[in-house]
């Protein structure tokens, strides 16, 4: 037991060290809101496209995806569950008005790249864990483009109106069509030239690193002073570190599922609060102090809870 604990705190705190980089640097002046916003968007719209068409083409075959695909039902059934409890919980917890639907997309909605990706390949190992972390990316992202926003639009100032184009635009975004063009490679048994694929991974292993150097970014811009504990910001780490990975626990562990498909869709329903939903708040008018205090909060306590978390499914599987 004291092993595996071990192991858990050594992937933890190899994840940590490259957060750590990205808070320092960040305090020593190297980096800006705008390093920040390039990083994101490197990562996002370069590196996690190119690493999602790498890995499906590399880690799948045509036999491995078909069998795997159906399995997104359980994050999906998963985040449904978690959206109606959110509206009990805020309920009892008479969330204010304005922050309804924020609170309510953070609920439900995990981390899946920016910290859940590392998480996963540090704890697992990237072959072993690579392909259910990329399924439960794409009912995730899906789930957040679409219902997720919504929500919080609904928080912000003005009349929302939903667009179908603007909707679809931010579903299809560049990672999960990087996802959907490996699925179509590997289902038409398509193979690419050797030099394509080195540049794929090179290119797609920026992914992780700066993930984490944008982390600690984020940290580093959040004032301690605005890092409290009022019932909103414990509802959100309920439902993120307890009711989230709980709920998911029931769902899977009944199941025939692989024990590394099961480990990783726990894992990834108890990230940390999207990166995004700061970003998205401030597009709409909703409360983005408020999402990014949970962003840094949530990151922040998913050091704590991962070994933890490890070492009882250890136990149980």
């Amino acid at each position: 037991m004291l092993l595996l604990f071990a192991k858990s705190v050594a992937g933890v705190v190899e994840i940590l060290i490259m957060i750590a980089l990205g808070y320092v640097l960040t305090q020593m002046g190297w980096f800006n809101e705008s390093a920040s916003k390039l990083i994101a968007r490197l990562v996002t719209q370069i590196a996690l496209p190119a690493y999602m068409a790498y890995t499906i083409v590399d880690k799948f075959s045509f036999h491995s995806l078909v069998s795997t695909l159906p399995d997104l039902r359980f994050p999906v059934i998963s985040m449904m569950i978690l959206f109606v409890i959110s509206i009990i919980v805020a309920h009892f917890l008479h969330i204010k008005k304005s922050h309804l639907g924020l609170f309510e997309s953070m609920f439900f909605n995990s981390n899946t790249v920016f910290v859940g990706l590392p998480v996963n390949v540090a704890l697992f190992g990237e072959a072993k864990s690579l392909p259910y972390v990329l399924v439960y990316y794409m009912a995730n992202t899906t789930i957040f483009w679409t219902l997720g926003v919504y929500l919080i639009q609904r928080d912000g100032l003005g009349d929302y109106k939903f667009s179908l184009g603007q909707t679809l635009k931010k579903v299809f975004s560049p990672p999960l069509l990087g996802f959907m063009v490996g699925v179509v490679l590997v289902l038409l048994k398509i193979q690419l030239p050797a030099f394509i694929m080195a540049d794929l991974s090179y290119v797609g292993g920026l992914t992780v690193p700066l993930s984490m150097i944008f982390i600690g970014i984020a940290i580093a811009n959040v004032s301690v002073h605005d890092l409290t504990l009022n019932r909103g910001n414990i509802g959100i780490l309920l439902g993120r570190f307890v009711l989230a990975p709980a709920l998911m626990a029931a769902l899977v562990l009944p199941t025939g599922l692989p024990v590394m498909m099961k480990q990783v869709f726990i894992i990834q329903s108890a990230m940390p609060v999207m990166t995004n939903a700061p970003v998205v708040s401030k597009l709409y008018g909703a409360d983005a102090s408020f999402a990014a205090v949970m962003v840094t909060e949530t990151t922040l306590m998913s050091l704590i809870v991962i070994p933890i978390l490890m070492m009882l499914l250890n136990a149980v599987i």
